[in-house]
């Protein structure tokens, strides 16, 4: 079984890294897919799930957060439901074959089975960047607070990695490959990524 997860910086590229990685390797790719899974299970909105997962919150989310919710928890769902969850689906998904899993903590709540580790990162110009790419039609973020958006996500993925880790996130050392997307085309980047991830399965 081959597993390989994708941690990476907010605005740096990293879900599509996991994908074209996943497209020339042929393995399984799961992203959206966990929070869509969980949020089945624990009979809860996909967008509140994936809130919590985000922001590594415990707390009940504010409805001023900005997101109109289909519907929230009515029945004692805890944020460590939702956890609980989230490895439980992740571990199931992995069984199933080789794939790549974008985000999620999966090299942690994986561990046992040694996933190839790999962590995306950018300098905050390109980020911010690549961020105003995706914005939707009307929004008119500016710099300052696509920073400021992108700062406040890094924070809370590193602090719900933290707490389930004795490593810390974006540390080189957790990671088996550190990929920097800043000035280059991701697509380029992809055939020497694989090589390398099939040579360390062929010697691990």
């Amino acid at each position: 079984m081959r597993i390989i997860t994708i941690s990476r910086e907010f605005g740096s590229g990293g879900r599509e890294v996991g994908k074209r990685l996943a497209d020339e390797l042929g393995f399984a790719y799961y992203d959206r897919e966990i929070i869509t899974e969980i949020a089945k299970n624990v009979k809860m909105d996909e967008e509140y799930i994936s809130h919590v997962l985000e922001k590594g919150v415990f707390n009940a989310i504010p409805l001023t957060f900005g997101h109109t919710f289909s519907y929230l928890p009515k029945s004692a769902v805890t944020a460590t439901d939702i956890y609980s969850q989230q490895q439980k689906v992740i571990t199931q998904l992995s069984s199933k074959g080789d794939c790549i899993i974008v985000g999620q903590n999966a090299d942690i709540l994986l561990r046992d089975r040694n996933p190839f580790k790999v962590f995306v990162y950018a300098d905050m110009k390109a980020k911010i960047d690549r961020c105003r790419s995706r914005q939707n039609p009307g929004e008119n973020m500016t710099d300052r607070e696509i920073e400021k958006m992108i700062k406040q996500i890094d924070r809370a993925r590193a602090t719900g990695y933290d707490m389930i880790s004795d490593t810390s996130w974006g540390d080189m050392k957790s990671y088996n490959l550190c990929v920097n997307t800043t000035g280059t085309e991701i697509k380029n980047l992809i055939a020497p990524i694989a090589q390398y991830a099939l040579s360390w399965f062929e010697n691990k």
